[in-house]
């Protein structure tokens, strides 16, 4: 029996193989998502909930006097305040902790108390970074953060990251949203500037060349 002749379509076949793979990375080295995500977000402290590892900043006035103390919450979301004991912050915002805290101080402890309660640092919230970065998982987010930042948290760009199309998924009056972004023109200044906001996910993927 004779052996099957090998198709004399071979050779073309890997050039055009060849032709389309550099095409692909010809697209992909172009790649430049038009600026249809938001370039600002309003994080509001003071309407966010309360949690774990949380730091405020809590400033009691009574009469001529003015105590002001830093709490940094438990794993359960709690703290202790002077004259009233455990105050339990987690899954509640700031205004609700302060009011809750000057009535119980008020209820027989002292005589019209004011008080202050700012959050000076945030570590309660996170977003994650997936994807070609050096260091895959969750992130703590700050107000303020960037699209940019947010990558540097994770280490920055792997060899293989497509750095112009990384896509953000973020929940939106609940629904998902998912955003395309040209991070290295945008760390490069070239288009605007993406804030992040709690729980968005962060995907990097992998260039075709």
């Amino acid at each position: 029996m004779n052996p099957r002749p090998v198709s004399s379509n071979l050779p073309a076949m890997r050039l055009w193989a060849v032709i389309i793979g550099i095409m692909l990375g010809i697209v992909a080295c172009g790649d430049d998502p038009p600026v249809v995500y938001p370039t600002n977000a309003q994080f509001n402290t003071q309407r966010y909930v309360l949690g774990p590892g949380d730091k405020i900043e809590l400033t009691i006035f009574y009469g001529a006097k003015e105590q002001k103390a830093t709490y940094t919450l438990d794993a359960g979301g709690q703290m202790e305040i002077q004259f009233i004991g455990t105050v339990s912050a987690a899954g509640k915002n700031a205004t609700i902790v302060k009011d809750e805290i000057q009535q119980r101080l008020a209820d027989g402890y002292l005589n019209n108390p004011v008080v202050s309660l700012n959050v000076i640092e945030i570590n309660s919230l996170k977003l994650s970074v997936f994807g070609q970065v050096a260091k895959s998982g969750t992130v703590k987010f700050t107000p303020g953060m960037t699209i940019v930042e947010a990558i540097a948290q994770s280490g920055g760009f792997s060899p293989l990251a497509r750095k112009n199309m990384v896509k953000v998924t973020r929940m939106v009056d609940g629904k998902k949203e998912t955003y395309k972004l040209p991070v290295e023109m945008i760390g490069e200044g070239q288009r605007p500037n993406f804030p992040m906001m709690p729980g968005d996910e962060v995907f990097v993927p992998e260039r075709p060349w």
